[in-house]
């Protein structure tokens, strides 16, 4: 049995209405629906869902069950608030300037780089244009746009300077002398 598939979703703040296997939201950053396969059922009780499965006996319904109460607990959560990823800029000359919806990298090429946002993705950049905050309420699209940027220039093993995430550990190889 699927241990991820057991945990209530907390939905508080929002508003749920169940469709049979349709599942509307609203909250105050985002609304929508999630569709259900037909091996779940979904039970709301208070302010907590629960997804059970209709036959426990089927393997691969067991693996939808889990991958679903995943999905639409990210689904809810980013209708209560933004999911944020911080990207850094490391390096002498590296920096990110927004202009519009684009954001313009100079990265050590001999060319600067035009990096467009997606509509449903704001980034705040800091004064010094070298700590992006990444935000949105798709938590796909929010990491899949900080790692299209951090693929621009990847930070390099010897002085670590590079476009990363602000998590990421770098290992950094020694040098000759």
């Amino acid at each position: 049995m699927s241990k991820i598939g057991r945990k209530p979703i907390n939905t508080e703040g929002l508003t749920i209405a169940v469709n049979g296997q349709n599942v509307s939201y609203k909250g105050p950053k985002k609304s929508g629906t999630y569709v259900l396969p037909e091996c779940l059922n979904l039970v709301v009780q208070d302010n907590l869902i629960r997804l059970e499965l209709k036959n426990a006996k089927e393997s691969k319904d067991k693996n939808l069950w889990g991958l679903h109460r995943a999905l639409l607990a990210n689904e809810l959560q980013g209708a209560r608030e933004e999911f944020s990823v911080d990207v850094t800029i490391v390096g002498l000359g590296f920096k990110g300037e927004l202009k519009g919806d684009t954001i313009v990298f100079s990265l050590g090429y001999s060319h600067k780089i035009d990096f467009s946002i997606p509509k449903e993705v704001s980034v705040t950049i800091d004064k010094t244009g070298q700590n992006l905050i990444i935000k949105s309420s798709n938590k796909f699209l929010a990491g899949d746009v900080a790692q299209k940027i951090c693929a621009l220039r990847r930070p390099e093993p010897y002085k670590g300077t590079g476009v990363r995430l602000a998590k990421e550990q770098i290992f950094r190889k020694v040098g000759k002398n």
